[in-house]
């Protein structure tokens, strides 16, 4: 077993050698590269990503990466290709082609195949002057100058600078596509990211009581009130039903550090006013964010200047939504 100290030295030498291929490249990126992005916005098919061993492995990342943002994407590994998955191909799709070398023999023996179909092919590879670049019609250059493997063999910093092309290449269609946040939420509706982006403020607050009291009401029926709710506050309603406040636990307890005898205090005596409001159509990640910002447990949800109930911090945390 080597030491600690070594162990740390060679993942520190890691990341500093993959960290500085992808700034070495982001300072040298060429004008094939907007070539590239503006080939695939234009294409009115799909963009087929695929390579061999371990470029196989990032050009599925990377079509599942343009999948989540808009642009179709569909994976074709370059060894199934030539034993008939080739027929993913449609006749308006284009062909990304992911290699290091650019000379790998599945790569010769695919590239005249998806030429005869008419099919445009694209690529990004490593080594200059290779086959691969001299078959596409448009060729992006990621030249590394070693991997961080200390042999200088096993696939690291040439996966990673891949990698980081494609999220490069994935971003600027998103920019190009005017891709939003709506449609990323209609694109990822499960697990967590999917309740952030679709679970709102209307999905769990209904599901609570509506506590209120009018101003004028007697401080033993906030406390009965805001008990029964189980919320730990209810609204102060005006003679009209607007809100005019908010009696939190919290006001509670100031009230009676402060009063001996609070049995003549009302609702209006002892709320808090211009109380945080969250409308229903509202994410629940923002009203969270809110009681994060305002150290608060809960807020009046209120729709066309009606109050319509509270939010409580636990109605969110047990959607885990963190």
């Amino acid at each position: 077993m080597i030491a600690t100290s070594e162990i740390l030295s060679l993942a520190r030498e890691t990341l500093i050698i993959e960290g500085q291929a992808i700034i070495d490249i982001s300072d040298h990126i060429s004008e094939s590269f907007p070539r590239l992005v503006e080939k695939i916005y234009a294409s009115k098919g799909r963009l087929i990503l695929t390579g061999v061993g371990k470029s196989a492995h990032i050009a599925q990342k990377i079509s599942s990466t343009l999948n989540s943002i808009g642009t179709p994407s569909v994976f074709m590994h370059a060894t199934d290709a030539i034993h008939g998955d080739l027929g993913v191909i449609g006749t308006s799709d284009l062909v990304l082609i992911i290699s290091k070398s650019g000379n790998t023999r599945e790569i010769k023996t695919l590239v005249p195949l998806i030429r005869t179909m008419g099919n445009p092919i694209l690529a990004m590879v490593s080594d200059a002057d290779s086959y691969l670049e001299n078959q596409s019609e448009i060729t992006v250059r990621i030249p590394i100058l070693r991997e961080a493997c200390p042999n200088n063999l096993a696939p690291t910093t040439s996966t990673t600078v891949q990698l980081a092309m494609g999220d490069a290449l994935a971003m600027v269609l998103l920019k190009l596509n005017e891709f939003s946040s709506k449609d990323f939420a209609r694109l990822h509706p499960g697990g967590l990211l999917g309740k952030r982006l679709n679970i709102t403020v209307s999905d769990l607050f209904s599901r609570n009581a509506r506590p209120q009291v009018f101003a004028t009401d007697p401080v033993r029926k906030v406390i009965i009130e805001i008990s029964s709710k189980r919320l730990g506050a209810t609204a102060v309603l005006d003679p009209a039903g607007k809100i005019t406040g908010i009696v939190t636990d919290g006001d509670l307890r100031r009230m009676m550090e402060k009063f001996e005898d609070f049995r003549q205090l009302t609702a209006g005596d002892i709320m808090s006013i211009n109380p945080k409001q969250i409308s229903p159509d509202e994410l629940a990640v923002s009203a969270l964010e809110t009681m994060r910002t305002k150290s608060i447990t809960q807020l009046l949800v209120v729709g066309n200047d009606e109050y319509l109930g509270v939010i409580h911090i636990h109605d969110i945390l047990r959607e885990g939504i963190i």
